[in-house]
């Protein structure tokens, strides 16, 4: 690529590589914006065979198949190389035409293609079958002496599970378990999801310890359930209380009557008795009284009595 890009002036070279390192720094996880800087070196430098091919990897990614189609085709005129035959056959099949992509599989030009491009050919091809609902005809396709193969290369991860996936798609469940755990040993790079399938297979579910969604999810709940916890707690807690207070009023009601009547017995008794005491003396004074006067006012009447009567002689007297 550097070889090609020194055909231009040595600027407009310098920008168009920084937008292609651009593109394959993005390609995998920011497809997106890889895509915009593969239509920023396209524009700068659309003779280039290399541009063209990062432009067509670019747009295959964001599933712009019939772009990246027109721009493997150009490079490959360029260049007369039939490396980019697979994936051509392969954008085939994203624009809705697997008859077609089957067809290239039997093309003179995949015999010109090294043996990690056959391998990819065969995947393509067996997706094209089962594209046109020849699921049996796909796991057949994909059987050969590479799959077979014990010796770990770039392509064994995605084969063996392009295998599996054919057999899972055709009811053969154990075996399909089987290809999707050689698939996981095989990827050293990551490149399939061969885990995930066997525990989907085995019923285990995986959550995401890194998504920070799921993360701020068990941040907060469990801090509301706590809340709600410590809620009912005090709510409980006050009921408590507010039962114990009512039953110590009714204890203390109960038990006031008692607590007056012990605090009279001891002390007031005694205190009780000479008042009633006091009253009758006071009684008795009065009555002394009365009869006193009485006395004087029957004394009174008969002196007066006495005034009124004719004077005796000395006789009587």
């Amino acid at each position: 690529m550097r070889q090609e890009l020194m055909s231009l002036p040595k600027t407009l070279a310098e920008d168009v590589a920084r937008n292609l390192v651009m593109v394959a720094k993005l390609l995998d996880d920011e497809p997106e914006q890889a895509y915009q800087y593969a239509r920023v070196a396209l524009r700068l430098a659309s003779r280039v065979a290399a541009v063209r091919e990062a432009a067509g990897f670019a747009s295959y990614a964001v599933g712009k198949y019939s772009e990246a189609l027109a721009e493997f085709r150009a490079a490959r005129r360029m260049t007369g190389n039939s490396d980019l035959w697979p994936v051509m056959a392969d954008c085939e099949r994203g624009m809705g035409r697997p008859e077609r992509a089957l067809a290239m599989a039997g093309e003179p030009e995949v015999q010109k293609l090294d043996r990690a491009g056959q391998v990819e050919m065969r995947m393509v091809a067996a997706g094209a079958r089962r594209d046109m609902g020849q699921a049996d005809a796909a796991v057949v396709t994909l059987q050969s002496p590479e799959l077979a193969s014990h010796s770990i290369q770039p392509w064994t991860a995605r084969l063996r599970y392009a295998y599996a996936d054919a057999l899972l798609a055709v009811g053969r469940e154990d075996e399909a378990r089987e290809w999707f755990a050689k698939a996981l040993e095989a990827d050293q790079g990551g490149t399939t999801d061969a885990s995930d399938r066997l525990a989907e297979l085995d019923g285990v579910e995986f959550v995401d310890a890194l998504d920070p969604e799921q993360e701020a999810d068990d941040a907060l709940k469990p801090v509301a359930e706590s809340t709600v916890e410590e809620s009912r707690a005090d709510e409980s807690k006050a009921e408590d209380v507010e039962i114990e207070d009512v039953e110590d009023e009714d204890v203390e009601d109960d038990e006031e009557p008692e607590a007056v009547e012990s605090e009279i017995e001891p002390e007031d008794a005694e205190a009780v008795e000479p008042e009633a005491d006091l009253v009758e003396d006071e009684v008795q004074d009065d009555d002394a009284e009365d009869l006193a006067e009485d006395a004087e006012s029957a004394a009174e009447a008969r002196s007066e009595d006495r005034a009124g009567l004719p004077e005796k002689d000395g006789n009587d007297s």
